[in-house]
């Protein structure tokens, strides 16, 4: 019931053990090009919204193209945790408006249920796994709020704030994985402010 009033969380998923974040990635790649209309041949640009991929490299974004059969244009990960999917639909929108990709396949994947602490109540009750993907492409519009496709975004950052959702490990620091940490309330705040603004 705290979870439900607190973040309207009802469901959440775990992937199983065969799924990572490629393959529910994929999966939700297949579905938004099915859902466009499109062939994965007219894709030219994949980003791919994740704070837990596959390997440290190569990108979960390539692993995607190759298993899409894709052998041209650009493909990598961005990693903005929370904000990832906003940030990389932002990055996209980019790509497609100045011309240097035509169609784009922007996907937030996560199976944060490999970096949680399951004794850690604060955490384990929020966070799970899922995928999610869009197609963009530029079409002719009439310059209106009528038109369809992103219209603006608008993205910040703040690393005064690293203390308040973080993973306790990485590659570059401790060397494991490490474990998703959270001051709830903080974040909670910290997130109703800046959204508000």
């Amino acid at each position: 019931e705290w979870i439900v009033q607190r973040t309207g969380i009802r469901q959440r998923h775990v992937a199983a053990d065969d799924e990572t974040t490629s393959t529910i990635g994929l999966k939700a790649a297949q579905a938004a090009l099915a859902d466009a209309g499109m062939e994965a041949s007219e894709i030219d640009l994949i980003i791919v919204a994740t704070a837990t991929p596959d390997h440290t490299f190569p990108a979960t974004a390539t692993q995607i193209q190759a298993a899409l059969g894709i052998t041209a244009g650009a493909a990598f990960d961005l990693q903005a945790v929370c904000s990832g999917f906003v940030f990389a639909l932002a990055t996209a929108d980019k790509f497609i408006a100045t011309g240097a990709a035509k169609a784009a396949l922007v996907i937030g994947a996560e199976t944060f249920s490999r970096i949680l602490d399951w004794e850690d109540r604060t955490t384990c009750v929020l966070f799970g796994d899922g995928a999610g993907a869009v197609v963009i492409a530029a079409e002719p519009g009439q310059g209106t709020l009528a038109d369809r496709g992103v219209l603006a975004t608008h993205i910040r950052s703040d690393g005064r704030h690293k203390n308040k959702l973080y993973v306790d490990g990485g590659a570059g620091s401790t060397g494991t994985v490490g474990f998703l940490r959270m001051e709830g309330k903080e974040v909670f705040r910290h997130a109703v402010v800046n959204l508000a603004e």
